[in-house]
């Protein structure tokens, strides 16, 4: 090493380390691993270590938006966690809750602004999505949608079960595989719509088609799924066509707001209703009850965040849609911490979640009744769990597959995502809607039937 490059690295190195103390001060759990393979140590028990691959990493990790910094130089390998990738994440919820100052915000900044700008050429496989037009209309919509389903089915089979179910399981023990889990989701489903022979079924955002075969299957009805993905779409039908169910199933890539002279008995959607926007969920609740036949049932099932004040303003009529885009955030974690930047970058464009107590009061002023509200978000969380777990194991395929950053992106949002589950930050919820006839639905008295040898 020469002496111009001792003297350039070596403040950097110094700043570096007094920038680590301020961020992430003692005592740590965690020991972290500068370039040049100096540590700082951890003084307790250390669950993993954060490896700074190169000078400039502290830059690219910390510049705002703070979260979508993070989420890029992880997956792009700016910094690597060695250990347990799940309490990594736990660095995020402390910067969260240290409660600086602006001052101290600014003054960081500015420090973090200082490092070198150095550091590896990102190869980009994949682009993160700028979206054009207006949120949330039919050609955006599908731009999203395409956007995160159709990395390629090939991709998903690696790590999904069987019937390629992309939403949680339902584990009766938690010592279930994953096969079996989502299995007994499918019939979970099926039984609180109490299918009959005979019946017609929608599934919005039916995904690859397993739900509509495995109900066209067993309880004899007759099933219109329809997804925005071209990929999905394909691989229903070629999975309907093989399985000799051209009859009873059509798996389409049609927008459900496109349905017009149709009538179901039943209708599912399963993870889809995330992708629709709060302030067109009165379109969409309003649409399938258009769609529903009287007397019908309406099964959403999706993914729920957890109540925050600004919800409170908008139950009592207090505020607009349009001061609410935030989701009731903060400035600073808006702009200086990013909540959700990665996600709307990377992951899911476009995607809002709600509380379900607001999903279902929309759903309850467009008509329905809501008979039923389920939470497994447990369920969630193992099935992440092992969603990650066996796309670990199949690594060498994915980076061969997809490309080094997609797999790290998905390792990474799956892993985060179970930790919010377990954690309450959000929840999947059944909400079973009926629509009555004359005040009257045609429902058992007890659920007993719905969980007869699933727990």
């Amino acid at each position: 090493m020469s002496h111009f490059t001792m003297i350039t690295i070596e403040p950097v190195v110094k700043r570096s380390k007094a920038l680590l103390e301020h961020i992430f001060p003692s005592p740590r759990n965690f020991t972290i691993r500068l370039w040049n393979q100096d540590e700082l140590p951890a003084e307790l028990d250390t669950a993993f270590t954060l490896v700074l691959n190169h000078p400039g990493t502290l830059r690219r990790m910390f510049s705002p938006p703070i979260e979508l910094a993070l989420g890029e130089a992880y997956i792009y390998k700016d910094f690597d966690i060695e250990g347990d990738f799940y309490a990594a994440f736990g660095l995020i919820d402390d910067l969260s809750n240290r409660n600086f100052t602006p001052t101290e915000v600014a003054a960081l900044i500015k420090e973090v602004q200082g490092l070198p700008k150095s550091g590896p050429t990102r190869q980009i496989t994949r682009k993160p999505l700028d979206l054009h037009g207006k949120q949330h209309s039919r050609e955006r919509d599908r731009d999203a949608v395409r956007f995160h389903y159709d990395v390629g089915n090939e991709f998903y089979a690696l790590w999904l079960d069987r019937q390629m179910q992309y939403s949680c399981g339902y584990f009766s023990t938690g010592a279930e595989d994953l096969d079996v889990a989502q299995a007994r989701k499918i019939e979970h489903i099926c039984r609180k719509l109490r299918l009959k022979p005979g019946e017609r079924l929608l599934d919005i955002g039916c995904g690859w088609g397993g739900l509509a075969i495995a109900a066209a299957q067993k309880y004899g009805v007759s099933v219109l799924g329809v997804t925005l993905s071209e990929c999905q779409a394909e691989y229903g039908a070629k999975q309907s066509a093989r399985l000799g169910l051209n009859d009873q199933v059509r798996i389409e890539m049609c927008d459900y707001r496109d349905l017009k002279q149709e009538s179901f008995d039943k209708i599912v959607s399963v993870g889809m209703f995330e992708h629709v926007g709060r302030n067109l969920l009165p379109e969409y609740f309003s649409h399938a009850y258009q769609l529903l036949k009287p007397g019908g049932l309406f099964l959403n099932h999706g993914i729920s965040r957890r109540w925050q004040p600004a919800d409170l303003a908008l139950l009592q009529g207090l505020n607009g849609h349009a001061k609410n885009t935030s989701n009731g955030q903060s400035y600073f974690e808006r702009k200086v911490l990013g909540a959700g930047s990665f996600s709307q970058r990377y992951i899911f464009p476009d995607g809002e979640l709600v509380p379900v107590s607001k999903a279902n009061l929309i759903a309850e002023t467009a008509g329905f009744e809501v008979r039923d509200v389920e939470n497994l978000r447990e369920h969630y969380a193992l099935t992440l769990r092992h969603w990650v777990r066996r796309l670990e194991e199949r690594q060498d395929e994915a980076v061969q597959m997809v490309g080094e950053a997609v797999y790290r992106t998905w390792r990474l949002y799956m892993s985060f995502c179970a930790l919010g589950f377990e954690t309450g930050q959000t929840n999947v919820n059944q909400s079973l809607l009926a629509r009555p006839v004359n005040g009257k639905v045609s429902l058992p008295m007890s659920r007993a039937e719905v969980y007869e040898g699933c727990i």
